[in-house]
């Protein structure tokens, strides 16, 4: 059975730092690229970040490009999402996934789409206090 399980989420204020993991079980995490998405209240979900199979590709939405970086500990089982410069617009529930279709080798915006992830997790709360 397959485990997504996100933490790190929290209270920050604006311009503060937050770094959240995403631990997977139950699959073979190498052969999986790994997504980051977010939700703010009222809104649709939309993609945050993603990151190859071999962790060589990442590509990241505009609204988080030079703030976020995702990373990959295959070792672990984790991927990371460090977030920096935060922003009161940068809160949201972020959801991790995986899909093992998404990217192999390289990863773009048709990357990170919902219908790609195979596998997602239940969220973690990030909130971003002006």
């Amino acid at each position: 059975q397959v485990q997504v399980v996100e933490s790190g989420g929290g209270l920050v204020q604006a311009g503060g730092s937050l770094r959240l993991s995403c631990i997977v079980t139950g699959l073979i995490f190498d052969n999986y690229a790994m997504a980051w998405f977010r939700q703010a209240p009222g809104k649709e979900r939309e993609g945050v970040s993603i990151i190859s199979w071999s962790g060589a590709s990442r590509y990241y939405a505009d609204s988080v490009k030079g703030r976020f970086t995702i990373s990959r500990d295959d070792a672990k089982n984790t991927v990371y999402l460090q977030m920096n410069s935060l922003k009161p617009d940068d809160t949201a529930m972020y959801y991790c996934a995986a899909g093992q279709n998404a990217g192999k080798w390289y990863v773009g915006p048709e990357s990170l789409r919902i219908a790609g992830m195979d596998y997602w997790g239940k969220g973690t709360l990030v909130t971003i206090s002006s």
